[in-house]
């Protein structure tokens, strides 16, 4: 097993776990709640396989992906008490989710021979396309859409991705240092409620 399927399988795992709780505060049955773990899990990773032309995607070629997903689910429904800041579990698993993925996403593109540019925003596609499906399904208005830093933190560990691959330091280490760039920047904008500037007034918009 490569290293790039290991970051899948952990972004799988993150994004799995954030689907469940995303599907059980919406109080689904045990079907719904897998629905929407497994469109969390592979979303941002179907769209990435089928940007860049390669078919079948990733996880129809390898069944380790199904199980994941089937065990993160079961996981965290049996431990959800454990879990006893549900909305600061899901944020965590969703920021994890898309550090991993967003690197994932800029080295496939690399592998690719993409631009630059390309390999950034293919990475913030798939650490942001599974959310979205999983937001839009739970009848939510998409993380990404808000005002909040999201796909900029992707943006970021993209870029810092690139740098480091230019200077040709080790895959491993620069996976790790812009997945944690990612999580760092997302971690922080929270914290200290950074958002991205509203084009909206105060004042109500006209109908």
């Amino acid at each position: 097993m490569d290293f790039l399927t290991i970051i899948d399988i952990l972004g799988t795992i993150s994004f799995a776990i954030s689907g469940v709780l995303t599907a059980m505060n919406k109080r689904m049955d045990v079907f719904g709640i897998l629905i929407i773990a497994a469109v969390t899990s592979v979303g941002g990773g179907t769209l990435r396989d089928v940007l860049i032309g390669k078919t079948p995607v990733t996880w129809m070629l390898n069944m380790t992906f199904i199980y994941v997903i089937l065990g993160a689910t079961i996981a965290a429904i049996v431990f959800r008490p454990q879990l006893k800041y549900v909305r600061k579990s899901l944020f965590l698993f969703d920021t994890i989710g898309i550090g991993l993925y967003t690197t994932a996403g800029v080295q496939i593109g690399l592998a690719a021979d993409l631009h630059p540019i390309i390999c950034i925003l293919l990475g913030t596609m798939s650490a942001c396309f599974g959310g979205v499906l999983r937001d839009i399904l739970c009848n939510e208005i998409p993380v990404i859409f808000r005002k909040e830093i999201y796909a900029t933190a992707c943006i970021l560990g993209g870029v810092v991705y690139l740098i480091l691959y230019r200077f040709d330091v080790d895959t491993s280490l620069t996976t790790i240092i812009a997945g944690s760039v990612v999580i760092t920047v997302r971690l922080l904008a929270v914290h200290f409620k950074l958002s991205l500037p509203s084009v909206y007034r105060d004042a109500a918009m006209p109908e």
